[in-house]
């Protein structure tokens, strides 16, 4: 019903809630007294002056005065109507660029999802981005919680010269969760090529470094960063401490003759998937960081969290290893559902089923917290897998777990390996209501 509203621009106006029909109203109130001070001042000057008989018929003097005055209404409203018409066209054209949609549509999405569900997403990576760009068709109380654990590439370059935490993250949820994907939004995506210092760096990273340093703090270039393409929803840290990601390896089977030591640890989140081998466990250092309070505050006043989806053990579990959301996650009343990647991801998931996916989470947090997983269950038997990646079927239920399985179609229809965005909030929410 929502969507078939959307359509019909003319009748939007007047919804309750848009906070435009009471401005209107004031600015015929404003009109209207113009108008009847102006005609008191006439009606002085006609009694009081000698005027040309001319007046007589400018003023409309041969016509009772009700219809005069109807008819002089009725000429004043369209006048104000074509005004105001032509006005809002303009001030349209003037701020919304190659924006094609109606000002009065994005009003109307704008109180629809500011009545949404309040839903904190934790995670990182493109899979929390895909999440929050779904989510926020249908609701913009949405805190995306965003690891800090990244290490690699342009983050872990800005991380190591400039002592902020890993920008890359937050940047791709501030552009899913823009307002409109336009110019800006991607302004953010770009990514330096060549072979200058600014090579492989993304110019979102390059802005919320700039922006840290300008205003002091990293949570406050993030709020800053998000304002300016008009991020729906917040984006905040897990945690500000700077913390390290390491991981310990599943110990080769002592049945083999050739079983060799077990595997040294490994330190930073971008080493974790290139040795190739089973992940025991991983953890931070410093073990126990302080969460940062607008996330416990986000997670203990949702109605829905969801987990994921993304990389299991790099994105979605350094969240889960400050003390302080995994209490807080204890003590919400709101549901928690994981969203299980579509495929595995080499050298971090081979191999993994769904029941493994969730076996992992509730080794390190513990059992309890996850209500349920949300799997897909749609995979085309004719699509091939790109090398080293195996889909991932939606069990009928987690072996040694009493968490509950949600079967969904997931899949981006041209990258069976990935989440469509829409599908995934559809899923979401439809878990959240039912």
């Amino acid at each position: 019903m929502r969507d078939a509203l959307l359509n019909r621009s003319n009748l939007l106006w007047f919804i309750p809630g848009l906070h435009v029909k009471r401005w209107f109203i004031l600015m015929i109130a404003g009109v209207t007294l113009i108008g009847l001070g102006i005609g008191f001042f006439l009606v002085e000057i006609y009694r009081e002056a000698s005027l040309p008989a001319v007046f007589y018929y400018l003023t409309l003097q041969f016509i009772p005065r009700w219809l005069r005055g109807a008819l002089l209404g009725a000429l004043g409203t369209v006048a104000f109507l074509i005004g105001l018409y032509r006005l809002n066209r303009t001030l349209i054209e003037s701020v919304r660029g190659n924006d094609t949609q109606p000002i009065v549509k994005k009003l109307v999405r704008q109180y629809v999802t500011s009545h949404g569900p309040r839903i904190v997403a934790i995670g990182g990576g493109h899979g929390l981005a895909t999440l929050l760009r779904g989510l926020k068709q249908h609701t913009s109380n949405i805190t995306a919680i965003v690891t800090v654990a990244d290490d690699g590439g342009s983050s872990g370059r800005l991380r190591r010269e400039f002592g902020v935490l890993p920008p890359g993250d937050f940047r791709m949820c501030i552009s899913a969760l823009a307002d409109d994907e336009s110019l800006v939004s991607q302004l953010m995506q770009y990514r330096f090529g060549g072979n200058s210092g600014l090579s492989g760096h993304s110019f979102g990273n390059l802005f919320i470094t700039a922006m840290a340093e300008l205003t002091g703090s990293f949570e406050r270039a993030i709020l800053e960063s998000s304002r300016v393409v008009a991020s729906q929803g917040r984006i905040v840290p897990s945690t500000l401490t700077d913390v390290t990601l390491c991981a310990e390896y599943k110990a080769p089977d002592s049945s083999l003759v050739m079983a060799g030591p077990a595997p040294a640890p490994v330190r930073g989140e971008s080493s974790i998937g290139k040795k190739g081998l089973p992940i025991e466990r991983v953890w931070l250092e410093p073990a126990d960081p302080p969460a940062y309070p607008d996330a416990i505050k986000a997670i203990l006043e949702a109605d829905l969290i969801v987990l994921g989806p993304g990389s299991l053990f790099t994105s979605v579990m350094p969240n889960l290893l400050v003390p302080e959301i995994v209490q807080a996650l204890r003590e919400t009343p709101a549901r928690c559902i994981y969203v299980c990647n579509v495929a595995t991801e080499r050298g971090e998931t081979d191999g993994f089923s769904m029941s493994d996916h969730v076996r992992a989470i509730e080794r390190h947090i513990g059992p309890g917290i996850l209500d349920a997983v949300l799997a897909n269950d749609h995979i085309n038997p004719h699509f091939k897998a790109p090398s080293g990646v195996d889909m991932v079927h939606a069990d009928a239920h987690v072996e040694g777990s009493t968490v509950a399985v949600v079967r969904a179609h997931l899949a981006d229809d041209a990258e069976p390996w990935r989440h469509d965005s829409a599908k995934l909030a559809a899923a979401v929410l439809a878990f959240l209501h039912n």
